[in-house]
């Protein structure tokens, strides 16, 4: 029996040639980066904070309930991942989303775990800040 596509079920992508492939490592590559960069639930939690707007680093941290040195740690990785983008007004540092990526995938991920989770969520371990 064959599926036909569906909105389950994705079209089947079409065969690799030399070059597409040589591209796809590349392509690869940025998405491994992007993932490896929000994949500590700090990071992750500030890029849905930032999703709505602009926000200063003592406002993320009482949306957050998170100590200020976490948050900045935290923030220094994203920024240096070019995710967020800083902008210093006095002694005040306020940062937003750097482009359009973080955004979709926020909101992709949103979708995903936050609209219509298929699974019992799951009670998170204590972890180290200091990652």
């Amino acid at each position: 029996m064959t599926l036909k596509n569906s909105p389950q079920t994705p079209p089947a992508a079409p065969p690799l040639d030399g070059a597409d492939m040589d591209k796809m490592m590349a392509s690869a590559c940025d998405a491994s980066a992007l993932l490896k960069a929000i994949s500590h639930e700090g990071r992750l939690m500030i890029l849905c904070a930032l999703v709505d707007g602009e926000k200063s680093v003592s406002e993320l941290e009482e949306l957050l309930h998170a100590r200020q040195a976490a948050v900045s740690q935290q923030l220094a990785r994203l920024r240096l991942e070019g995710l967020v983008s800083p902008r210093r007004e006095g002694k005040t540092i306020f940062y937003s989303l750097a482009d359009e990526r973080p955004k979709r995938l926020i909101g992709l991920m949103y979708e995903m775990f936050c609209l219509t989770p298929t699974v019992e969520p799951r009670t998170p371990e204590p972890r180290n800040e200091e990652t």
